[in-house]
């Protein structure tokens, strides 16, 4: 019964996340309350995809250096590079840029294993990228956000990092821990995890919503347009980029999927946490949590049907 519950809701995320985002739109003071919450409702996310890594991913990062690389390169620049560029071409205000920021500085989401799965994509590659940015997030989003948005705000390097190893890192080693340790238990209850994440995804959003409730019916236009060419144009350069060396069509679809898809709660987790003074920083992690489950989910199915096409061109051709 449970098991069926956790794949509706799995199936129906995005369904859930507009319904409770507007809920939180119409009654935000029922939502506020959440925000206190998020960090623990994301390393509960986290804690659930640490059970879902093996030792053996580690050896195989080891095996494919060169494809890890090039991933974690694509990673932390084409988000980057984007999300300052479109906070200065649309002139964004303070924490809507450092948002955007935030956004495009984290690690690849774990929502990014699921649309590669949808795609047909090359899923063990994607897996592997998903980890390999979630080790370099302590140190490269803090550094990232301090290089880009230092003139903002007050970046602080150690704060940031301590966040991150707290709510990403640290729960993430716990799941890898209790996966190694506790695997056949594991294995009968592993329907939870992905509930637990899903559920604590779509509470970190509608709380943001219901804090920034007055906010997004004045400025909320402006960030979905941002948020949405942000999205777009990280798989569109992740896909090209994979079509440039050469990957085979598999592995293009995890790259650009891998690239356009943020672990936007711990941007929003980030924002809450160290940039309390900047409220409205935390309003693009939460559309940006939105728009990429839609627009990836557009995209990976897209991929498959072309794979579909691609096949049966082979088959008729031999």
């Amino acid at each position: 019964m449970f098991r069926k519950i956790s794949t509706y809701i799995e199936k129906y995320l995005i369904l859930i996340i507009l319904l409770l985002s507007a809920t939180a739109l119409r009654y935000p003071d029922a939502f506020k309350g959440m925000t206190n919450y998020t960090s623990l409702f994301l390393a509960a996310a986290m804690f659930g995809m640490g059970t879902s890594i093996e030792v053996k991913d580690f050896k195989n990062l080891l095996k494919a250096p060169k494809l890890i690389f090039l991933g974690a390169l694509c990673q932390y620049t084409i988000m980057p590079l984007l999300a300052l560029f479109l906070s200065v071409i649309f002139k964004l205000p303070k924490d809507i840029s450092l948002g955007v920021i935030l956004v495009g500085t984290c690690p690849g989401g774990t929502a990014s294993n699921v649309l590669s799965h949808i795609a047909e994509g090359d899923l063990a590659y994607s897996v592997l990228l998903t980890v390999a940015s979630t080790l370099l997030a302590p140190i490269l989003t803090p550094l990232l956000v301090y290089m880009m948005a230092g003139s903002l705000v007050e970046v602080s390097f150690m704060a940031m990092f301590m966040s991150i190893v707290k709510v990403i890192v640290l729960p993430v080693v716990l799941g890898i821990i209790a996966n190694t340790l506790l695997k056949e238990r594991i294995k009968k209850v592993d329907f939870i995890f992905p509930l637990i994440s899903s559920i604590a995804i779509a509470l970190i959003i509608a709380a943001i919503v219901g804090l920034n409730a007055e906010k997004i019916m004045t400025s909320g236009l402006l960030v979905f347009g941002v948020v949405i060419i942000h999205n777009i144009l990280g798989l569109g350069l992740g896909l090209g980029l994979g079509k440039l060396v050469g990957l085979d069509y598999d592995k293009q679809s995890a790259l650009s999927i891998e690239v356009g898809t943020q672990n936007s709660g711990l941007a929003v987790v980030l924002a809450n946490t160290n940039f309390a003074m900047n409220p409205l920083a935390a309003l693009p992690g939460a559309i940006f949590s939105v728009v990429q489950n839609l627009i990836g989910s557009i995209f990976a199915h897209y991929r498959e049907s072309q794979r579909e096409k691609k096949l049966e061109e082979v088959k008729l051709n031999i």
